[in-house]
């Protein structure tokens, strides 16, 4: 005799409820172990030592002349108190928000007065309750930049500048690309997976950079690893739920989206170097850029060579791909955090691998149907230029 089958809907059944206790026994039970270790203390007797300490210094920030601001982070497993503030050797007095003793995971803002000299090193060092000390520096003192809407335009104009000025000139070789043979086209876009690769690395390695200004207790070198992850996941997934495949137009939409990340957390970089004096937006810094971002442009009209883009697919592809460096370089300037500027760039990082991973894809489709091997001296060679002309454009980039 068989057992009858359980009916779903209506009054929930004998089974169900039994299943839902089952669910929820090793998270009452769980609930009741955390509470036996705090009430007891994990069995372990107290120590006399002092607790670990670990302050980080992210930023020493000059607004005006005679005032010093520092950003600190507490990534210890315990509060940690600020009793003392001394720059240069000399203690001073200073002002902390919002209070001296910083929680774990918590910031806090130092202000103080000091007579700081353009153009000279400063050292700053924090001094604990328990005598521990912790420094930060300003290399090159030069006042931050004014919150105003003059200097935001500026800051705009050199995203536009280093972004999109390059990606539109780059993009202006679709005529030549579209006359190349099957042969030339495979060169050009293995070039293209050479540039795309190049930022890759690039984008990462700033990415773990700002990773390891981080608290201890952030944990953001896995933070950028795992967002770099979940971003190639998440692309995939939008890609896979598409009808009709890869087509020229949405394999450079994925390319100019990669580039516009990039360029994103490269804006980033000027902004937030500007604000410390670490970096002088000069002539020669514009035209390296320009070099060195011209050819992301080549990288995106490439795959339009087999489709019939018009007008606005160029505006908006130059915009994706470009426009991101503008609102870079305001962010870096006036809202810098090292913590968003790891996520961002995780994600570029992600999003330019996965970029790489279908540009090859389509790179290999369209030279089968020529009859040529995916990987030859044409391909190779391609990926070889494409790697060597973004390294020595890079060479033009004081930074």
């Amino acid at each position: 005799m068989s057992e009858a089958p359980i009916v779903l809907g209506g009054r929930p059944s004998l089974l169900t409820w039994r299943l839902a206790g089952l669910a929820l026994l090793p998270l009452v039970l769980l609930a009741g172990f955390v509470a036996l270790l705090v009430a007891t203390g994990s069995g372990l007797r107290p120590s006399d030592a002092p607790p670990v300490e670990d302050l980080t210094v992210q930023r020493v920030a000059l607004p005006a002349p005679g005032q010093m601001v520092v950003e600190i982070a507490n990534g210890g497993p315990s509060p940690v108190t600020i009793a003392q503030v001394a720059v240069d050797e000399a203690y001073w007095d200073f002002e902390i928000e919002p209070s001296a003793t910083i929680p774990r995971l918590g910031s806090a803002t130092v202000r103080l007065p000091y007579p700081w000299v353009e153009a000279e090193p400063h050292e700053v060092m924090l001094v604990t309750e328990t005598g521990v000390t912790f420094t930060g520096a300003v290399d090159v003192s030069l006042a931050a930049p004014a919150r105003d809407l003059g200097t935001m335009l500026q800051f705009l104009l050199v995203g536009f500048y280093v972004g999109v000025v390059p990606v539109a000139l780059g993009m202006l070789w679709f005529p030549v690309v579209r006359q190349m043979s099957a042969r030339a086209l495979a060169f050009v876009l293995s070039l293209t997976v050479g540039l795309l690769a190049f930022l890759l690395v690039d984008t990462l390695l700033e990415a773990l950079e700002a990773a390891a200004r981080l608290p201890g207790g952030v944990h953001g070198v896995p933070l950028v690893w795992l967002c770099a992850l979940l971003t190639i996941g998440a692309i995939e997934a939008i890609g896979a739920g598409r009808r009709g495949g890869q087509t020229a137009m949405s394999i450079a939409t994925l390319v100019a989206l990669g580039i516009g990340l990039h360029n994103f957390g490269e804006g980033l970089a000027i902004g937030a170097a500007y604000t410390v004096g670490e970096l002088a937006l000069g002539a020669f810094l514009v035209v390296g850029f320009t070099l060195h971002n011209v050819t992301e442009g080549l990288a995106v009209a490439t795959p339009l060579s087999k489709g019939a883009p018009r007008l606005m697919d160029f505006v908006w592809l130059t915009l994706l791909a470009g426009a991101p460096a503008m609102l870079g370089t305001w962010v870096g300037a006036f809202a810098y955090s090292d913590l968003a500027a790891a996520v961002f760039l995780a994600v570029g990082a992600g999003a330019i691998l996965q970029v790489v991973y279908s540009v090859s894809r389509y790179t290999a489709r369209l030279v089968a149907q020529d009859g040529l091997p995916a990987l030859s001296a044409v391909t190779v060679g391609g990926f070889a230029a494409g790697v060597a002309i973004m390294y020595v454009t890079a060479l033009f980039v004081a930074a």
